[in-house]
Order: C-alpha cells, then sequence, then structure tokens
C-alpha cells in the first residue's frame, strides 16, 4: 500500500514538449528533468544509442553508423518514433523504469499546430505510456508558469520564444482572447548565423559552433561596454581547408536581424489586433517574455522600442511552459478551463 501511495501521489506529469529541450514536472515533485531534445540511431538498425545530453553531444561529431537528430521541428513532432523514442526514455528516468506508472500527461504545444499535428502528440504520449494527455497551448502555459493573473478581467500578453516558434497572446478571465504562432525562434536565429558566416566569411560551420556564437555575442543593442570578439572555426569553402576567423557582436547583430525583426512584428501585429481596452492594460502592465529567446541580451528593450509599451523578462524564462502545465495539474479550476482533454485509456 506504501508502494502504491508513494506513485499515486506524485505520478502525473507536466511536459514541455520543446524543439531544443524537454522538460518534465511531476506533480508534488516540480521539475525533475531538463535534457535537449535530441536522439542518437544507429543508421541500419534504428536502435536507440542515446538521447538528451548524451545524444546531442554526437550532433555534427557523430561516427557514420550513428545518426543524432532533433525529432522536433518548428515546435511538432517531425520523426514519430525517434520522438516516442525519446518520450520513453524519459519517462523511465523520471520513474525509475518502474512499469506499474502510467501517468496522466499534460503537453504544452504550439498555438498554431494543425490537428494532425496535435494527434502526432498524444499519440506519442500514449505509446510512451500515458494512460490520459491533456494539451494545453504554450503561450497560455508559459502565461501561468510566468505568474500572469489569468483568471483576473484584465489583459496579459505573453511573448513565448522557444526553439522552433514563436507564441504571442492576449489572455483575459481565464480564456486566448487572440493569439499568432510564427515559426521564427531560436533555431532561426541559429541558422541564420550559419547562412551569414558561409555567405560573408566563405566559412562553413556546425549547428552547435554556430549555437555557441548565439549565446556568446548575440545582442540586439549596443552597448557603452567594448564590443565582444569570438575566435570561429571552420571549413573554409574556397579551399577545403580549416580555417580561424574573428567575428564581433555587432557582426552578429546584423547576422539576426531579419528573424528578429520578423519576430517583433508579430508582437506588433497582435498589439494592433488587441481589443482597446485590452490594449489599455497591456500598457499599464507591460509585456512578458519567456523561452529561450527572452535571454538574447537587449529583445525587452528593443520590444519596448518598437512597441512603446514596457517589456518585461519572466522569472525563469526557460521553465515558465513546463511551470505552467505543472500548475495546471495541480490546480482544477485551470485544467478545467484550458486543456484540450482526450482520454485515452
Amino acid at each position: 500500500m506504501r508502494f502504491f501511495n508513494r506513485f499515486s501521489l506524485s505520478r502525473d506529469m507536466g511536459i514541455d514538449l520543446g524543439t531544443a529541450n524537454t522538460l518534465v514536472y511531476v506533480s508534488g515533485k516540480g521539475i525533475v528533468l531538463e535534457e535537449p531534445s535530441v536522439v542518437a540511431l544507429e543508421r541500419h538498425t534504428e536502435e536507440v544509442i542515446a538521447v538528451g545530453k548524451e545524444a546531442k553531444l554526437l550532433l555534427g561529431r557523430a561516427p557514420e553508423n550513428i545518426e543524432a537528430l532533433r525529432p522536433l521541428k518548428d515546435g511538432v513532432i517531425a520523426d514519430f518514433e525517434a520522438t516516442e523514442a525519446m518520450l520513453k526514455e524519459f519517462v523511465r528516468r523520471v520513474y525509475e523504469g518502474s512499469p506499474l506508472v502510467h501517468p496522466r500527461m499534460v503537453i504544452g504545444i504550439p498555438s498554431g499546430v494543425t490537428k494532425v499535428e496535435r494527434r502526432a502528440v498524444m499519440e506519442a504520449a500514449v505509446q510512451a505510456g500515458a494512460r490520459e494527455v491533456d494539451l494545453i497551448e504554450e503561450p497560455i502555459a508559459a502565461a501561468i508558469g510566468a505568474g500572469l493573473p489569468v483568471a483576473e478581467p484584465t489583459g496579459n500578453m505573453i511573448v513565448d520564444i522557444g526553439g522552433g516558434t514563436t507564441e504571442v497572446a492576449v489572455i483575459s478571465s481565464q480564456g486566448k482572447v487572440l493569439s499568432e504562432s510564427v515559426r521564427i525562434a531560436g533555431d532561426e536565429l541559429t541558422q541564420a548565423i550559419v547562412n551569414r558566416i558561409k555567405k560573408e566569411h566563405k566559412l562553413s560551420i556546425g549547428e552547435v559552433t554556430a549555437e555557441n556564437i548565439k549565446f556568446r555575442l548575440a545582442s540586439l543593442y549596443s552597448s557603452d561596454r567594448q564590443e565582444q570578439t569570438m575566435e570561429v572555426r571552420g571549413l573554409h569553402i574556397l579551399s577545403g581547408l580549416p580555417k580561424t576567423i574573428n567575428i564581433s557582436e555587432s557582426e552578429v547583430r546584423g547576422f539576426i536581424a531579419e528573424p528578429i525583426n520578423n519576430i517583433v512584428d508579430a508582437v506588433k501585429r497582435t498589439l494592433e489586433q488587441t481589443p482597446p481596452d485590452l490594449a489599455a492594460d497591456i500598457i499599464d502592465r507591460g509585456i512578458m517574455l519567456a523561452g529561450g529567446g527572452a535571454m538574447l541580451r537587449g529583445l525587452d528593450t528593443l520590444i519596448a522600442h518598437e512597441t512603446g509599451v514596457v517589456t518585461h523578462i519572466a522569472a525563469e524564462p526557460l521553465k515558465c511552459v513546463v511551470l505552467g502545465t505543472g500548475r495546471v495539474l495541480e490546480d482544477k479550476e485551470l485544467d478545467r478551463v484550458f486543456c484540450d482533454r482526450s482520454l485515452l485509456t
């Protein structure tokens, strides 16, 4: 009986199934897992070699017989079998391999996904061991996780910038008033860096190198401090030989300008469509940024400058969606209002 009670109290899971990272919240315990959304497979047998951090180490460095891949693209499942295998492994880690636990899962999904894409997420979760799957739109989960008063009759704007999508939403009185989902986010910024370095420096670099550049040098406003530079190594396209170059913050700012402008435009379009009274609330309360993209230096300042609305960064931007799914697990009223329920037994 003690064994049963231990799992019955803590088996339900909230999941941020992200393009870049997957986070898991267990009811009564909090966040118990944060891993890259990466799977490594043996090419011929498709056997899973590694999942999460171990698999990410193989991106761009795997031998011929192993393929390291991200099974989600633009916030949705691109490889169903790999996603299923990844979820199964994460569930196994959370519950230490116990075959007796079949959790209810609340999973965050982009607001713009199709019915087919929703069904793919639900089926992957069921195959991974879920007894019940509920879906919640990521901007709503992010708003709840960021502590916005979504139950009050006031306008709240959330901008959740993940790896594959940027979600912009206005929420009021336990409901979504309007939203926009654009498939431009962290991955687009990384690819923009790869493309521009290839074009301007004739240097071919990998995804991991481009991500390091983004984390170290990406900024959206110049500052009084001395500009940082970084040595970048890759293959020179013309000679085919290794080469090292130096790039600066200002260069990277130019590299990512177009996708950043597209994100800002989505925020402005949503504001323009917001009913006047709710827009007035947003002007008073400000815009909230969540997701990994919220941590780009100067993004809050840029959005505030472009919209005229003060912009805040959530206390834990990377964890807002999974914290929101966790609150839904533990709050029956939020669960009733916000979950897209489909019982699968």
